[in-house]
């Protein structure tokens, strides 16, 4: 299937313009990831802007289009303004600009239509085109991140709470140790290379159903927390030395491999 009408448009997406001489080293300076490696070919880069502490404040694509003169920032629509001025109040002399694109995001699964490109997080989530005709909404993708453990802006990725190792940010492509420094980044490294992971996003079989952010518990002992569910299955965040016995609400948690 070629089409573009076998995607979906994502409505609760926003789309910034980046433009300037400078675009590249200023985003790689304040980002997790290399997006550098978007001068040599087209492509898509997740990546997270950190607190100078190291944690979350917000997750999006970076993208370069074949033959653009710009880069595309693809955003959870409702973080995107506070999202561009935190990074404008960095800009300082560097020539860099933002501005708000009208730009639609679509994204799908199978054969990919001319112009789009794969999700870089997982093979399992497919692709994302820019500007591109789109469908109605047919695919589960609650049931697609569950399975594969990855988080989303807002339920399992929280604002100054999340770290991104605790997160799944390396597994899932979204932060690069040899890139240098950015904002953040003294504390990821350190969280890298000299801490044993104590906690952490886990995909559970659920059996009952509990709302988001109830309290796991293992026996009478605080746990984590519940965070999406699809099916028999959910993502929760718990301590790794406490997943015997986990309830979260009336419903009981598994851990799965």
């Amino acid at each position: 299937m070629t089409d573009a009408s076998c995607g979906e448009i994502a409505a609760d997406r926003a789309v910034w313009s980046v433009t300037g001489a400078d675009r590249f080293s200023f985003l790689q300076g304040m980002l997790s990831n290399d997006v550098t490696a978007l001068q040599k070919a087209p492509g898509i880069v997740w990546t997270a802007l950190l607190t100078p502490q190291g944690k979350y404040l917000a997750d999006f694509f970076v993208v370069q289009r074949a033959g653009a003169d710009d880069l595309l920032i693809d955003i959870k629509a409702r973080i995107a303004a506070d999202t561009i001025k935190r990074l404008s109040m960095y800009r300082l002399r560097a020539d860099v600009q933002f501005a708000p694109c009208d730009l639609t995001v679509t994204r799908g699964l199978g054969a990919a239509p001319a112009g789009a490109m794969p999700d870089p997080r997982h093979a399992a989530l497919g692709w994302r085109g820019y500007g591109l005709a789109g469908g109605a909404a047919q695919i589960d993708w609650d049931a697609i991140r569950v399975a594969h453990c990855i988080p989303e802006t807002g339920i399992e990725l929280i604002a100054n709470d999340s770290y991104l190792l605790e997160v799944g940010f390396d597994r899932l492509h979204g932060v690069d140790f040899r890139k240098g420094c950015y904002v953040g980044q003294e504390v990821t490294a350190r969280m890298k290379h000299k801490t044993e992971m104590k906690k952490g996003l886990v995909t559970v079989a659920i059996d009952g159903v509990a709302p988001v952010g109830t309290q796991v518990l293992s026996g009478d002992k605080e746990a984590g927390v519940l965070f999406t569910q699809s099916g028999s299955k959910a993502i929760a965040f718990v301590r790794f030395d406490r997943m015997e016995a986990m309830t979260a609400g009336q419903a009981r948690l598994t851990a799965l491999p």
